[in-house]
């Protein structure tokens, strides 16, 4: 399982990069592989608003449909729309190709809130 040591992370296995004031939002690759092939993704639009630990969105597999939940409040200011057409990015490279929203957070302390790539990988270790 890879786990960047410079994310952070939530319970929901989404992993948040601070990038600029902004922060950049996909699913893990312990999630990727756990819902095995990715077929289509459901993002919201620029300019919504998402609110921590909200569903912003959907990973739909050929196992089964899951929610994606923000895992901090803002507005989308960006979106990936090359999963539109590559939802395979999602388990081909979940950090980097497979990003899937941009957020401007409206409290940034929310992130205090997010887990270490240590407390994450004992959260999942656990499971």
């Amino acid at each position: 399982m890879s786990l960047p040591k410079d994310l952070k992370y939530s319970e929901e296995h989404e992993w948040v990069k601070q990038e600029d004031g902004k922060v950049r939002v996909g699913i893990t690759d312990f999630a990727q592989s756990e819902l095995g092939d990715i077929v289509f993704v459901e993002l919201p639009e620029v300019g919504d608003e998402v609110k921590a630990d909200d569903p912003f969105g959907s990973v739909e597999s050929v196992k089964t449909v899951s929610e994606l939940y923000a895992p901090v409040s803002g507005k989308v200011v960006e979106v990936n729309e090359e999963l539109d057409d590559s939802p395979e990015f999602v388990n081909e490279s979940p950090y980097d190709k497979a990003w899937m929203i941009v957020v401007e957070p409206s409290n940034e302390s929310e992130l205090d809130e997010l887990m270490s790539a240590e407390e994450y990988e004992e959260m999942v270790s656990e499971d």
